[in-house]
Formats: C-alpha cells, sequence, structure tokens
C-alpha cells in the first residue's frame, strides 16, 4: 500500500527536499549558462565569416551527437585531467560535481538553443537587414539590435521546451555524484527499501516540474505575436 508516513522518519523529508533544492539550483545554472551560450553561438553562426562559422557547426555537431550521459562524464572524468594543477586545486576546493554537471548541461543545452535561434533569425524577413544597414547599422549592430531580438520571439517556444528537456537532463548528474532528487531518491531507496513508494514520489516531483513548464510555454505560445516586417 502506497504510504507516505516513512518520510517523516530519519531526516529522508530532509533529503528529498534537499534533492528538489539542488535540482532547480542545477537547472537554474546551467539553464542561464546555456541561454549565454547558445545566443553567442547563434550570433557568431549569423556574422559573415567563415571560421567562426565552422567553429559552431563543430560543436552544435558535437553536441547532438554525442548523449548527454557521456558529455558530463567527459566533463567530469576527462577535461581536469588537461588542466592546470593550480585550476584543478582551485575548482576542487568547491563543487566539483554541481560545477561540472552544470557547465556539460549549459553547453549541450546551448548548442541545441543557437539551432532554434537560428530557425528564428531566419524566419526574420532580409528587408529588416537591408532597412538596419540603410539607417547606417553594421552587420553586428543590425543583428543585435533588429535581428536577434525578433529572432528570439520567433523562437521562443522551442526555447521553453529547451528548457523541458534540460530540466529532465538534470536528473542525469546523478551519474557523478551531484545530490539532485534523483540521487536522493536512490540513497531514501537504499536506506529504507520502499522503491515503489520513493521512485513514485521522484516521479510526481518531475513530472510537477515538467508540467509548470509546459504550462508557461502553452501561455507563452497563445499570447506570442511576432511583427516580421515586410
Amino acid at each position: 500500500m502506497f504510504d507516505l508516513s516513512f518520510l517523516l522518519e530519519d531526516g529522508y523529508l530532509r533529503l528529498l527536499r534537499d534533492g528538489i533544492l539542488t535540482t532547480l539550483r542545477l537547472f537554474v545554472v546551467s539553464g542561464l549558462l546555456a541561454t549565454a551560450v547558445g545566443v553567442s553561438l547563434a550570433t557568431l553562426r549569423a556574422l559573415p565569416v567563415r571560421v567562426f562559422k565552422a567553429f559552431v557547426i563543430v560543436v552544435v555537431e558535437y553536441h547532438r551527437n554525442v548523449p548527454m550521459l557521456v558529455q558530463i562524464l567527459v566533463w567530469y572524468f576527462g577535461i581536469p585531467q588537461l588542466l592546470p594543477e593550480s585550476l584543478k586545486v582551485w575548482i576542487n576546493a568547491g563543487n566539483t560535481e554541481f560545477f561540472f554537471a552544470a557547465i556539460a548541461l549549459a553547453l549541450n543545452s546551448g548548442a541545441f538553443i543557437s539551432e532554434d535561434l537560428r530557425s528564428g533569425l531566419r524566419a526574420i524577413p532580409h528587408t529588416q537587414q537591408e532597412a538596419a544597414w540603410s539607417i547606417g547599422l553594421t552587420h553586428l549592430q543590425a543583428l543585435r539590435y533588429v535581428i536577434l531580438p525578433q529572432g528570439i520571439r520567433v523562437a521562443l517556444p522551442a526555447l521553453l521546451n529547451q528548457a523541458l528537456l534540460l530540466f529532465k537532463n538534470s536528473s542525469l548528474a546523478m551519474a557523478i555524484g551531484v545530490h539532485e532528487l534523483l540521487y536522493r531518491t536512490r540513497q531514501i531507496d537504499n536506506l529504507t527499501f520502499r522503491t515503489f513508494d520513493v521512485f513514485l514520489i521522484a516521479t510526481l516531483l518531475y513530472l510537477l516540474g515538467t508540467l509548470a513548464l509546459m504550462s508557461l510555454s502553452d501561455r507563452v505560445a497563445k499570447r506570442r505575436t511576432t511583427p516580421l516586417g515586410v
């Protein structure tokens, strides 16, 4: 029989709360970093410089074709071996697992965000850019002040979908020891042997988070109006 009373024993509820907070913190930190990465990559690819475009293509294809879990493991086990000793000491002084999980999630999500933004930018009529040039804006200024803001509005539903994927992918951080929701769920399961109850609770918590993001996405999609110019 499904019974939640065991959570009140031995601090299990506190463990679950800590897992939820860590998941939310990981989602927010990696989401902010992913947004910056995605906008930067989309901007570089939109510039008329072949080296920039080639660099972005390599970054995007890597993150699109390598499993997310492998990327996290590469960052946690592989990248530190390439860093100077002083930098490794500085990183290890903090929450190493959280740091590398956030970086891996941000880069992966940022690569997909850049593709969504690129689609949004391509939806903007070329006359918008020509109009920006006609008033003396450079290519980069036209992109920053005219094209990119409109492209973001076009791509907003897809960007919110990336937020949903990022929230779910945060559970993979358990593999390197980040004490997020799934990690704490496994921990409580090992202590109580209430496998069904514990994982059902985790399922419901993840479901609540994804439904909240989906509701936000639907509301934005309904209210969005995007002037594309003439």
